[in-house]
């Protein structure tokens, strides 16, 4: 970072503290690391194979050759309009600042509290996904293991207490880390994609755009039966899900350097660079399949039953580890982002305990707290979910709450991209960042992220998570009455106004009490 200059840290402290907050954690994360950080959370080699039946036991070759690029472009779209929204106000748990600066303390304390939960419940499901992959490479055939409630829990307890660990010690440890992921990423997504190409029997590309119906024993019973139209449809979660995350370059605004330019491209490129790479690789994968069908019927084994009959052994386990290894720092990434958002929240005394869970530690200018509380209750959700009697019918309460994760994210994404469209050129919304698409290109992302969430929603409750439709109106309804009987009157938002001038001295304060020099 020899092209950060004094001039640029004293533009960045300032922006922060006509936010009304210190530079209380530290600037290490250069432009790379910020695009790193959400490529990592990303991760098309972790929600991109661990849910692939999504597409394999559904509308076929054609879910991946069409679908994967029409549910990126879906992801693009709130992406883009995040992106510029993040330049006007670069700030740690931007989503929660973005919808209460745009709207009122309500929409931001609703924003925040749809991105926690979204965030807290996709560190647990990413860490799920990883434990699952582990077991299908390498903790059944060569470890002896077997899938049970307590070796999850006790794997999830490891990996998760070894990921905040990392992240407790410092953002420049975890960058490292996640700048690495970024290359590890690219690189074995490439090599597998290669792999796959030469273990294919043949090069059927219009298997890519053949449309199939695999839904119901076809396909494994990853989806019920259904029509061919809507089984390619709700294939479209499977990259709406994988690539998801990229708030987390709003979450580091605070520690990335010229953040005002570095989050908005970092958002937007990781989002191109996943769909990119993810096509080729799914698009490789899909025509070394033997044949669609028997791919189909295996559900959600297909990965593993793929490479198994297909690759040579040593090759496939060295792939095996590389993946394996994205995944925990998937896992890694998204715990940064999980504890900035309680850190953000936190300060505004949005949560409980929030004086303990935004503190920072001087000496590794973490939150700390925020960290470890994050983490822990990623598992303990999955823990809690994970018992027997914990079924709604005969739908485990886990798989109910996972499928709405997507719903919470994309809310909390949507809300202020919707309020942006209303403020843009009030006294809300006056002034752009450097990365500015112009009125009319962002009114226009505006209005497709609205239709966008419209489709994710309808997708998100369909069978077999029709319960998810009630989970999400239950929490709404929850929401209102916490709101209206509690915190409208107890929580006040992020400082706006005469609020800013006025926390001067404690911004002095708490740059001081973590050793930054702050503003000059």
């Amino acid at each position: 970072m020899s092209d950060y200059t004094e001039l640029d840290k004293k533009q960045d402290v300032h922006i922060l503290h006509s936010m009304g907050y210190a530079q209380e954690l530290e600037r290490r994360m250069s432009s790379f690391s910020n695009f790193a950080v959400s490529f990592s959370i990303i991760c098309i080699l972790s929600g991109g194979i661990n849910s692939l039946a999504q597409a394999t036991s559904g509308a076929g070759g054609a879910a991946i050759g069409i679908g994967w690029p029409v549910g990126c472009f879906i992801s693009l779209v709130f992406a883009v309009a995040m992106a510029q929204i993040s330049s006007a106000y670069p700030t740690a748990g931007g989503l929660y600042h973005w919808g209460s600066i745009l709207g009122n303390r309500f929409t931001g304390w609703l924003t925040a509290w749809f991105n926690l939960l979204g965030l807290v419940t996709v560190l647990g499901a990413i860490n799920v996904g990883t434990y699952y992959f582990f077991m299908g490479s390498f903790g059944t055939s060569y470890l002896g293991l077997t899938d049970t409630t307590t070796v999850r829990i006790v794997f999830l307890v490891i990996i998760t207490g070894a990921q905040a660990l990392v992240n407790h010690m410092g953002i420049g440890l975890t960058a490292k880390l996640t700048d690495f992921s970024g290359y590890l990423i690219f690189a074995t997504s490439i090599a597998l994609a290669v792999v796959c190409l030469l273990a294919a029997p043949s090069y059927e590309f219009g298997r890519l755009f053949t449309f199939a119906n695999y839904s119901g024993e076809a396909g494994g019973n990853v989806w019920p039966s259904t029509s061919g139209a809507w089984v390619f449809l709700v294939g479209l979660l499977l990259p709406i899900y994988t690539i998801t995350g990229y708030d987390a370059s709003a979450h580091t605004s605070e520690e990335t350097v010229k953040a005002a330019e570095s989050v908005p491209r970092g958002m937007v490129a990781s989002v191109l660079w996943s769909a990119l790479f993810g096509y080729i690789m799914l698009c490789a994968f899909v025509l070394m399949l033997p044949n669609m069908d028997d791919a189909a019927k295996q559900g959600w084994n297909v990965f593993f039953w793929a490479m198994d009959s297909q690759v040579n052994p040593i090759v496939k386990d060295i792939l095996y580890l590389a993946i394996l290894v994205s995944q925990w720092l998937c896992g890694l990434a998204t715990v940064t982002s999980v504890s900035r958002m309680i850190f953000a929240f936190s300060r505004d005394g949005g949560l409980p305990a929030s004086k303990a869970l935004s503190k920072v530690s001087p000496q590794y200018r973490t939150p700390v707290a925020a960290i470890w509380t994050g983490s822990i209750l990623s598992v303990l959700f999955v823990w809690f979910t994970s018992l027997d009697f914990m079924k709604i019918g005969e739908t485990p309460v886990y798989t109910i709450v996972v499928s709405c994760t997507v719903i919470f994210l994309f809310f909390s994404f949507a809300i202020p991209i919707t309020l942006g469209l209303f403020a843009w050129g009030t006294s809300k919304w006056d002034k752009m960042g450097p990365w500015n698409l112009g009125e009319g290109a962002f009114k226009l992302f505006a209005v497709l992220t609205i239709i966008s969430m419209v489709l994710i929603f309808i997708l998100g409750i369909q069978p077999p998570n029709g319960a998810a439709l009630y989970v999400t109106v239950g929490f709404l309804v929850l929401t209102g009455i916490v709101w209206f009987g509690f915190e409208s009157r107890r929580f006040k938002g992020p400082p706006i106004g005469a609020e800013v001038a006025k926390r001067q001295a404690e911004i002095a304060a708490a740059e001081a009490a973590v050793g930054e020099s702050g503003e000059k």
